[in-house]
């Protein structure tokens, strides 16, 4: 089954390839690692469609991984604001700055896995994509796909192993990344979380779930949880056509980047902090903001009175070029809120 699997896929990704901008076509020569490494540490839990502009601004503003290496990590940190989980643009700093201090990305999967931010399927997918080594290549989409061909049951995560064995099985010694990026279109297109579109599949014949008549039921995975609610407030304070703007800490939930000043909602689960200024506050509504593990509804207020704060706690933004500011989704929701109704 591997031989005949991985060769209807090939011929299929051979018509059927995604034209995407990070990608060399099919049979072609390998892409440049740092554009495999840019577009896979983006792509992770995001789109492709909410990543290729993103991408194409990364690669006209730092084309090599030593310009980015050489960037600070303010500029990527803005430049990364509404892509979200902003570890991995931390991570890419760290990341850029030790592949340019030894001269370029390593080619094997163990030693791409030693870079900062490069956990299992990234490592593997460079190794595969960038540099031709056979590397068994699992994301979402293959999770998919392979759970519907062999038929595999146990439901995520308890079935992982499995699955990993069994793209191990079919995965070729040759055009590997070319396999890999295969499996991820024809989950991406064919084999949707949706839709099995089974009449337009390669791997139809060889599929058990198919045989079986039900793969839209796999793969099988465990019940969600509902998200949990929190709440808290943003905090607006404006002098002289300028926003008061704070740096979130290194570390935790939006670690490191520019925000409006807040009630300490992501510390505490619910904010209960203090305002930053005394005086008068008036409301201006609420914006809501899901994060991966629960939803958030932010109240904003505006500072009604004179605003002194010390400098050395933030800086103050201008308000017509406040799109530049790098402000998270959530907190450049807030703003939109400020600003709109004030127009």
């Amino acid at each position: 089954m591997s031989a005949t699997v991985s060769a209807k896929l090939l011929d299929w990704y051979d018509s059927h390839a995604r034209d995407l901008p990070w990608r060399a076509a099919p049979g072609a020569p390998p892409p440049d690692p740092y554009r495999v490494w840019l577009s896979e540490v983006m792509l992770q839990q995001t789109t492709t469609s909410a990543v290729t502009p993103y991408f194409r601004k990364f690669t006209d503003t730092w084309p090599t991984v030593e310009a980015l290496a050489a960037a600070s990590e303010d500029e990527v940190m803005a430049a990364w604001a509404g892509l979200g989980y902003y570890s991995r643009a931390r991570n890419l700093v760290k990341c850029a700055r030790e592949v340019a201090a030894r001269g370029g990305f390593p080619e094997t999967e163990a030693e791409l896995r030693q870079l900062p931010g490069l956990g299992a399927y990234t490592a593997a997918a460079v190794a595969a994509i960038a540099f031709g080594q056979r590397a068994v290549v699992v994301d979402a989409n293959v999770e998919r796909v392979v759970a519907r061909l062999f038929a595999i049951r146990e439901p995520l995560p308890g079935s992982r192993a499995q699955i990993r064995a069994s793209i191990d099985a079919i995965t070729p010694g040759e055009r590997t990344g070319d396999f890999a990026q295969a499996m991820m279109d024809l989950g991406a297109t064919i084999c949707t979380a949706r839709d099995a579109r089974c009449l337009l599949c390669p791997l139809s014949a060889d599929c058990q779930g198919r045989a079986e008549g039900d793969p839209l039921t796999l793969p099988v995975k465990a019940k969600k949880k509902p998200k949990p609610s929190r709440t808290g407030t943003a905090f607006w304070i404006e002098r002289d056509q300028h926003v008061w703007l704070v740096k979130r800490p290194g570390k935790g939930m939006l670690g490191g980047m520019r925000a409006l000043p807040d009630d300490g909602w992501s510390a505490r689960g619910d904010g209960h902090g203090e305002a930053p200024l005394a005086g008068a506050w008036k409301a201006a509504g609420v914006v809501r903001h899901g994060f991966t593990h629960f939803d958030l509804e932010l109240g904003v207020a505006i500072h009604a009175g004179d605003a002194a704060l010390h400098e050395v706690d933030g800086e103050w933004w201008p308000l017509d070029q406040i799109d530049d500011a790098g402000l998270p989704t959530l907190f450049a929701k807030a703003a939109r809120l400020v600003l709109a109704d004030r127009d």
